[in-house]
């Protein structure tokens, strides 16, 4: 099916590493500590779309920077709570070796993506980082995959992207790329698995034999 491929872009949390527990934790920080209350995980994951800075920014206008700088602080400090998924770090490295572009593509803002990218060691594995704060539109625009596309001079039908939600799959397939599911973090795992029945994945290993095996036409 992706005999062509040649670059592979990758969402961040959920899918290269386990962030969803600190970016959770590090939103209760902020509202334990402002507001006096806490947010259940379903209340935090509505919020997803914008940025941090943007949803920081609505939720606290006056104090916006003191709580944008709490904020990072928390997430930077409490990153050792979020790891690499086991495998994740040598994918990569083989898909460098196999002289594939690697790109991100994430939602989240710039400040907290180069944290986790920078604290995991693996920011100088990715030969482009389009994040939130790089696009008008978010997912599930395709924007940020036609950003890429059209930087590398790329055909859509060379490129995978790999991620954990539905904003993901639709992105993909807006762009017309090919799209891999990852469900070993997802907090939207039932949705996934309706809306892309084909090539959904439940482990490391699984995704790394779709790419190597498909992606040599075998």
């Amino acid at each position: 099916m992706i005999s062509q491929l040649k670059a592979v872009i990758f969402d961040i949390d959920g899918t290269l590493t386990f962030t969803n527990q600190l970016i959770f934790d590090s939103f209760n920080h902020i509202a334990e500590k402002y507001l006096n209350k806490k947010f259940s995980d379903e209340e935090i994951i509505a919020l997803f779309g914008p940025t941090e800075d943007v949803i920081l920014k609505q939720m606290f206008p006056d104090k916006f920077e003191e709580v944008r700088n709490d904020y990072y602080e928390y997430y930077h400090q409490n990153h050792r709570i979020a790891q690499l998924y086991d495998g994740i770090k040598e994918l990569l490295i083989d898909l460098k070796k196999a002289g594939m572009i690697l790109g991100i593509f994430t939602g989240k803002g710039r400040t907290s993506s180069l944290i986790t990218l920078n604290f995991l060691g693996i920011r100088d594995l990715f030969d482009m980082i389009v994040t939130g704060d790089d696009v008008k539109n978010h997912k599930p625009s395709p924007e940020g995959i036609i950003k890429f596309i059209k930087t590398f001079n790329l055909k859509p039908e060379e490129v995978l992207m790999i991620g954990d939600a539905p904003s993901d799959i639709k992105a993909a397939r807006e762009a017309g790329v090919h799209i891999a599911s990852v469900v070993w973090d997802s907090y939207s795992a039932e949705e996934v698995k309706k809306l892309n029945k084909e090539t959904v994945f439940e482990t490391v290993d699984q995704l790394r034999k779709f790419i190597f095996e498909k992606g040599n036409g075998n």
